[in-house]
This record gives C-alpha cells, structure tokens and sequence, in this order.
C-alpha cells in the first residue's frame, strides 16, 4: 500500500509533464486535421481482355502475360514525361509554376495508386485511382491516363507485331539469298566437274568395263592379224605362191576405198540430186582415192623378170600383207583412243569420292538453308496475320470498366479519426514520457534507496527543504513555459497561416515535397 502511494505521489509530482504532452499533442492534431486540404479522389477500373480471334484459327505474336502487360502499362504510365505532361495540361497544383521538375514527378506519383491482380489465377483487373485537390482535376488526370493508356498499348503492341513482321521480312530476304548462293555453289561444282560426279558412277563404271573389254579384243584382233600376217609370209617363202584361195587377184586397200565410195556414191545419186552436200563430200573423197591410186609406185623392175605365177603371188602377198598391216594399224589407232578414254575415265573415278564428299557438304548445306527458309516463310506468314490482328485491334487490348467520375464530396482527410487519434496518442505519450523519466532518474529519494544502493540502514533522514522564494520561482517558471507552449504554440500556429500562408496549402506543399499523402 505504501509502494503504491509513494508511486501516485510521484505521478502527481509529474503531472505537469503530462499535461503538457498530451495538450500539446492534441492541440497538433487537432490544427493538422482542419488544416490538412480536402482530397477527391476518382477511380477507374480497366480489364484486360485476351486475343478477340481464337489462338487455334490465328493467334497474335505478342505473346505477353498478365503480369508483364500490367507491369508493362504502369511503367510506361509513370513515365517522367508523361507525369510533367499530365500535371501541367490538368493545372494539378495550383503553384505548379513554383515547383521544380522533380518535385512535380514525385507528387503526381504520390497522388497515383495502381492496384495490380496479385494471388495464383488472378483477375485481368487493374484499378487506377488519383487524388487531387478538386473533383474535376482528379477525374481529368484519369480520363488523361485512360487515353495514355489505350495509345501506349496500341503503340506498344503494334510496333512489336511490326518489328516481328520486319524481323522475319529480313529472314526471309536473306536466307532466299543465301540459298540462291549455295545453288549458284553447287551448279558452279557440277559444271566443274561434270564428268566426275557420283550420280553418273554407274554408268562410268559401266562404260569402263566395255572399253576394258574392247582392248582386250583389239589386243586378240590384233594378235590374230599379226599370226595371219606371219603364216602368209612363211608360205609364200616355202612355196613360192599362195594357196588357191588367195591366187585370186587382189585389190589393194585404196581400191577397195574407191569402190565402197562409188557404191555409196550410186547410192546417194539414187535418192539426192548432184548439189546435196553429201553427194558432193562423197564425188570428193572418190576423187582424193583415185588421186592416191595414180600416184602409187610402179613395181620394180626386179619383179619383170620373175615368172608370172611367182609376180602374181608376190603381188597377192603385198596386197594381202598390206591390208592386215593396214588394218593392224587401225585397231592399234583404236586401242590408243580406248586406252585415252580409259585413262580418263579412270581419273574420273578416282575423283568421284572426293568430289562425292564435297558435293555432299554442299547439298547438306543447302538443305539447312532450304529447312530455315521454309521455317522463316512459315513464320513470316504468322507474323503477317498477328501483324493484321494487331492493326485491326483483334489482339488483346484494354477495356474501361468503371470510367473515371467526379467524386461528390472529399475522401480525405478524416478530421475526427485525426484529432481523437491525436489525443489518445498525447494521454499514452504523457504516460510514457513520466514512466521515461522515472526509469531514467537513478537518484536516492528514499531511506529503502539509502538501504539498496550501501546496504546500510540510516538512523534518520531529512528532506532538503526549499525556501519560499525558491519555491515561488520554480512555479513561475514552469507556469511560463506552460504559457509558452499551450499558448505559444497555437499563435505561432495561427500567425504562420495568417501572415505566411494558409495551412492546408502548406501541408499540401509539404506533402509534396516528400512524396508522399496521408
């Protein structure tokens, strides 16, 4: 019982302390809730609607999410220039002309709450609130946000539904010109190597072996003539003639030429007239053999004075030794020519798989190209149609809801929550500041203190006993600081919003500055 008397005596001690605190707390609040400006604020509601034309007949290319998009608009709402533009066109704050760049920027923002959809499926709604110093201005600036709106995300989604389209225009252009190169490539390689290329392999392999197998017969044709050429002679030196068969007289080959010619002269008179050209290049090669035949050497005299059988079969013999050498000589003009062939067929092949190899590379590199430009033209057909989506606003776009209207009468401030909450704030910090004061003061003020900070008990103590005079000054002071500030204060107050400016443009242009609203 005697703690809690010595604890209320020393609450009654402090009382003035108290008093002052929450006085003058109250009396703040209470000048802060009728000095603070009336606030308007208007909203507006958007939603976000998806693509008007079912993904699965046309889909757009800008693929953007809920999320995104929004985060998209707010910022490019909140833009410095778009801010300055607003507040300017709308005459925002009335000494607007005072205010610099910055603290305009920081002020509109601060005036601008943007509630975006938050949780796991949330609802394509976005709302738009400002708060303004009249109804008019608040619902202005919206309407001036709306409009900013639906023209930044038409821009927006149309300059990137044509950047899309030009990007796959380019793709398009190049990759058609890339294959038009590697074309020219491979029609350059096959020119190149026209008679070494894989696909004619088979048919080179093919021709090789005939002609492989045409030497090896011109080699027996040519063995078969020289063994020929050999009996005759050993016959004709054993006997002196030859057998019956061959004691026939004999053309010699230029005779034999000449008589093929006129047969295939005779022939051509009987189906074309002397001026077809080919009856004349026959009348020409006759000529040029009966030409060769006079010029051929008489025989010598030697073979006058031989026997006639013994001439007529040494002539027989020339005559036949000359044909098989002319005819050995024609199949050797002909193995060489085969031979030629072989060689270069044979070249031809050794270059197949190198060139096989680098064919392939370049084919392989065609149809890359040719699968990428397939790839880009499918897609420059898409970007086409979400472009033409886009143009014509079938895409996603945004609709207003709930319009901005003008706001009846001022949402903020709540002059009565201010005040009441401004003076229990002063009773609880008068409370606190006394408990603040006690907790901090660690001076001995009673014989139980003496006791606890010596542990010695006394035997007797006596209080410090001021003098009259003392005591009058004190109360004189402390009443003049209790004038001081319970009527100072709200003079102070009073003369700021009399003489220097109004209160609640005050506080507003405090706001301002800091960024921020009640």
């Amino acid at each position: 019982m005697s703690e809690l008397k010595y604890y209320f005596s020393i609450f009654l001690r402090r009382l003035h302390y108290f008093l002052v605190v929450s006085v003058v707390v109250s009396a703040v609040a209470g000048i802060a809730a009728f000095a603070l400006p009336p606030a308007y604020e208007s909203q507006t509601r958007l939603l976000l609607e998806g693509p008007q034309i079912p993904s699965e007949l046309a889909s757009s290319t800008v693929m953007v999410g809920l999320i995104e998009q929004i985060e998209i608009i707010e910022q490019r709402l909140m833009t410095r220039a778009n801010m300055l533009d607003v507040a300017r066109s709308q005459a925002v704050f009335e000494d607007i002309q005072k205010m610099t760049a910055d603290e305009v920027v920081g002020a509109m923002r601060a005036r601008t709450i943007i509630v975006k959809p938050r949780g796991r499926n949330p609802t394509p709604i976005m709302n738009i609130t400002f708060e303004a110093r009249s109804p008019q201005i608040a619902a202005g600036v919206l309407n001036q946000y709306l409009t900013l709106i639906e023209r930044q995300n038409a821009e927006f989604r149309t300059s990137r539904a044509g950047n899309t389209l030009e990007f796959f225009q380019q793709e398009v252009e190049r990759l058609g010109q890339d294959l038009d190169a590697q074309s020219a490539r491979i029609l350059e390689f096959k020119t190149a190597n026209s008679g070494a290329l894989p696909e004619s392999l088979d048919y080179r392999l093919d021709q090789q072996a005939t002609l492989q197998e045409q030497v090896r017969q011109i080699d027996r044709d040519i063995s078969s003539l020289e063994n020929q050429r050999t009996r005759l002679v050993e016959i004709f030196e054993a006997t002196g003639q030859l057998t019956q068969e061959r004691a026939a007289p004999q053309l010699s080959p230029d005779e034999q030429r000449l008589q093929e010619l006129q047969s295939q002269l005779d022939e051509a008179l009987s189906i074309y007239s002397e001026t077809n050209p080919r009856v004349k290049m026959l009348q020409a090669r006759v000529e040029q053999v009966k030409e060769r035949i006079a010029a051929a050497p008489e025989p010598s005299p030697e073979t006058e004075t031989e026997t006639p059988e013994r001439r007529a079969g040494s002539t027989t013999l020339d005559l036949q030794l000359s044909e098989i050498d002319a005819r050995i000589s024609m199949l050797q003009e002909q193995r060489g020519e085969t031979e030629e062939r072989l060689s270069a067929l044979s070249e031809s092949l050794a270059k197949t798989p190198a060139n096989s190899v680098a064919l392939e590379e370049l084919t392989r590199a065609y149809n890359n190209i040719e699968e990428q430009y397939n790839l880009a033209v499918d897609r420059l057909a898409k970007a086409s149609t979400g472009e033409r989506i886009e143009s014509l606003s079938r895409g996603g776009r945004i609709s207003v809801i709930e319009p901005p209207a003008v706001p009846n009468a001022p949402t903020k401030p709540n002059r009565m929550l201010i005040a009441g909450g401004g003076t229990m704030f002063g009773i609880v910090g008068g409370i606190a500041l006394i408990l603040l004061i006690e907790l901090l003061n660690r001076t001995a003020r009673r014989p139980e203190d003496i006791v606890k900070r010596i542990g010695v008990r006394p035997l007797a103590t006596l209080p410090y006993m001021r003098s009259r005079s003392e005591i009058v000054w004190k109360r004189l002071i402390k009443l003049t600081i209790y004038l001081a500030i319970l009527v100072g204060l709200p003079a102070a107050v009073y003369a700021i919003h009399l003489y220097y400016l109004p209160l609640d443009l005050l506080a507003d242009r405090a706001m301002n500055k800091i960024g921020v609203r009640w």
